[in-house]
């Protein structure tokens, strides 16, 4: 576990389950939220990762998302990701991971999706 350990809320929101992440995801924390995603995703058709609350994600963050980005494809649901300006939504722009899940500036933007 990091020092700043990763932790979890999840609530529904306009048809999509949001699940928001606090601290960092990283390699020490990687597993343990990939664990928790595949359950937030077996449990719902729709989900949102809300990244706003993450000060930094790593390279084994970014598989994380990458892989739950698969397995929603996998099973025909939906999933987008939440990230606000910063430095999480630089990484993610850097990693160009807009081009496997769709990426949103704020919750608010499920009312239109």
């Amino acid at each position: 576990m990091s020092d700043l350990p990763i932790r979890y809320n999840s609530e529904e929101m306009n048809g999509w389950q949001v699940w928001q992440l606090r601290g960092r995801l990283d390699r020490t924390t990687a597993e343990e939220a990939a664990e928790e995603g595949e359950k937030q995703l077996a449990a719902c058709r729709k989900l949102a990762l809300d990244l706003s609350g993450l000060s930094y994600v790593s390279s084994a963050g970014l598989r994380t998302i990458l892989k739950l980005a698969g397995g929603a494809e996998q099973t025909g649901k939906s999933i987008v990701v939440i990230s606000s300006e910063g430095m999480v939504r630089e990484i993610l722009e850097l990693a160009r991971l807009d081009l496997f899940v769709t990426i949103h500036d704020s919750v608010d933007d499920l009312k239109k999706v």
